[in-house]
């Protein structure tokens, strides 16, 4: 029978990061996504997050994308996260108003879309190609609320404040590394601020990666990591191999507090961040009805 956890919210989630190797089709990265749900499921997992563009890889000639090859890898994704009965966060580049963005999608566990976050602070590689979302994440996973922001963007400490402050207890972080090997070696081991991002906001975060060499020469740092709301990384991945690293999350140690108080004080600032967390609240609770997914084995009779 299908679980359904989410008409209450949970009080723990066990949470799966995976660290890939991309391969050079969509058809093999939906071949690395089962064997890593498999991997998941058998754990008990609630919840899988994917680096950013899973599906496709990164680097690679995204201006040779064709709509309908995603739309029915999204439907292949859907039909993974019904078929092990799991919620499944995936990268993936995503058609929406006949732009391509850099986007999270996320599936509940009868493979239904129910949220499509883009990324909205774009890299100059990013800009080639994607054009920049315009909300910030906000989305229930078993109904607990969550938030996502993608690869570079945590240089943007705003983008998870906001959604704390709107309810936010788990930062889902994909990642796709584009580095030089010197850059790429210094993030390792953990030393790369996104404890202090769980810290300053007692939140729980969930950071998965690809690892190693990459196209065109550079390398990604792997790392991927699940931080706990005090900062303390209790699971971490390496820099060489793939992976997938499991945690529980104690739900009742991620208060948010200090994003909670930040937003009384100074007193002059109230109304405005206010005025702010109802404007992420509203963008976010836009459908994604422009995110299309369908089977591979379905046709297009328009065709």
């Amino acid at each position: 029978m299908l679980k359904n956890k989410a008409s209450v919210a949970a009080t723990s989630l066990r949470v799966a990061a995976v660290q890939m190797k991309f391969a050079c089709s969509i058809a093999g990265n939906l071949v690395k996504i089962e064997r890593a749900i498999c991997h998941a499921v058998r754990r008990r997992a609630d919840v899988v997050l994917f680096p950013e563009c899973a599906l496709t890889g990164y680097g690679g000639d995204f201006g040779a994308l064709i709509p309908r090859e995603m739309t029915e890898a999204l439907g292949a994704v859907g039909q993974l996260a019904a078929r092990y009965q799991v919620n499944l966060l995936v990268g993936s580049p995503v058609n929406l108003k006949r732009k391509w963005r850099n986007g999270l999608v996320v599936f509940d566990r009868s493979g239904r879309i129910v949220h499509c976050y883009a990324k909205c602070q774009l890299t100059d590689a990013d800009r080639r190609f994607f054009s920049p979302g315009n909300s910030i994440a906000l989305f229930k996973i078993d109904g607990v609320l969550a938030t996502a922001i993608i690869c570079h963007e945590r240089r943007y400490p705003e983008l998870v404040r906001l959604a704390v402050m709107a309810g936010a207890r788990v930062l889902f972080h994909p990642n796709a590394g584009m580095d030089s090997l010197l850059v790429s070696r210094r993030k390792r081991s953990g030393r790369d601020g996104i404890a202090i991002r769980a810290f300053e906001n007692e939140i729980f975060y969930v950071f998965a990666n690809s690892v190693g060499p990459q196209l065109g020469g550079k390398w990604s740092a792997g790392d991927s990591k699940i931080v706990a709301p005090d900062g303390r990384v209790v699971r971490l991945a390496n820099n060489r191999d793939e992976a997938v690293i499991i945690a529980d999350l104690d739900l009742g140690r991620a208060t948010g507090k200090y994003a909670d108080e930040s937003r009384e004080h100074p007193r002059f600032l109230s109304r405005y961040w206010r005025c702010m967390v109802r404007a992420v609240r509203r963008q976010a609770s836009l459908p994604p009805t422009s995110v299309k997914s369908r089977s591979p084995k379905q046709t297009d009779k328009s065709q």
